[in-house]
């Protein structure tokens, strides 16, 4: 099992938080492993407790849009049968991935989206919860002045400020997993990039995009969600493989791809079939920790 707390430019002095935040929601993954449960019940626990951790941007404690609430994305995809399921812009929920395993388990649907999502979690029985933190609204309210400020009328449209400010871009989390039976999965969930625009949806609930599994591995992306998208990261991951690449060597070359054509500041984790877990960032930093076999779990901030 793998899994990872986002990519990009962390807060000084948070490097601490972040790995022992990584090892915890993967110990939980791994006791769930070991004890012969399947990569979908793993992926999603771990995804859980880093939901539930406010260091993290998903869940309680997700970024902000720029009218200053949440919309959370989130995604998981088993193996067998390619069963995926889905939510997008979704609001007030306490753990967006658990809604999008519902849509998986009890629907016909992949993806359900907005108000029809949070209906959906309503009557799945997830209850009501504002997922917004002091420490994320004053971290809103202060980016939202400066970036009126820098950009004025320019303020929709970011590229250019997120890259000279990579503090301003949000992360997400994930994990990949393969179990006893040899069966893959992942699951994805995030608050998106600080200040998007309301209704934006990025590459997290997207199959094939930021989350993905198949009988020869299983991924999950974080970064800028849009360049993801773009290149359908995780799927090429996986045709890499498909074609007779090792997973360290398709995920290199994805990630070769990203940074020349888009100068993407992206992230990837993956697991095989074997169970070998990879982890690749462009970003300064990446929290993810791992374990395969009886090995104990290791967690480190970068590559």
């Amino acid at each position: 099992m793998i899994a990872h707390g986002g990519a990009g430019k962390w807060r000084p002095g948070s490097d601490d938080d972040a790995v022992n935040g990584m090892r915890a929601a993967v110990e939980k993954g791994r006791e769930i492993l070991l004890a012969g449960g399947t990569a979908v019940d793993a992926v999603c626990a771990t995804v859980v407790t880093l939901e539930d951790n406010p260091i993290f941007n998903a869940g309680t404690g997700a970024v902000l849009n720029i009218d200053g609430f949440c919309e959370l994305d989130a995604s998981v995809m088993a193996s067998e049968g390619a069963r995926i399921g889905a939510v997008a812009a979704l609001q007030r929920v306490k753990n967006p991935i658990l809604v999008a395993r519902k849509v998986m388990e009890e629907t016909d649907h992949v993806m359900l989206a907005g108000e029809g999502a949070q209906r959906f979690a309503r009557v799945m029985g997830f209850g009501d919860h504002d997922p917004v933190t002091p420490a994320r609204h004053a971290d809103w309210k202060d980016k939202r002045g400066r970036v009126d400020e820098v950009l004025g009328a320019s303020a929709l449209k970011m590229r250019k400020f997120v890259k000279d400010h990579p503090e301003y871009a949000g992360g997400t989390v994930g994990a990949a997993a393969v179990d006893a039976q040899g069966h893959l999965a992942a699951a994805t969930s995030t608050g998106g990039v600080t200040l998007k625009l309301v209704g934006r949806v990025g590459d997290s609930p997207l199959a094939g995009a930021g989350n993905y599994a198949c009988e020869r591995m299983a991924a999950s992306a974080t970064g800028t969600g849009e360049f993801v998208m773009r290149l359908l990261a995780a799927r090429a991951v996986a045709e890499g493989v498909e074609h007779g690449a090792t997973l360290e060597a398709a995920l290199e070359a994805v990630l070769g791809r990203l940074g020349s054509q888009f100068d993407a500041d992206v992230g990837i984790i993956a697991i095989d079939r074997e169970g070998r877990p990879v982890a690749r960032h462009r970003t300064p930093a990446m929290p993810h920790a791992y374990f395969s076999g009886n090995m104990p779990v290791a967690s480190k901030m970068r590559v």
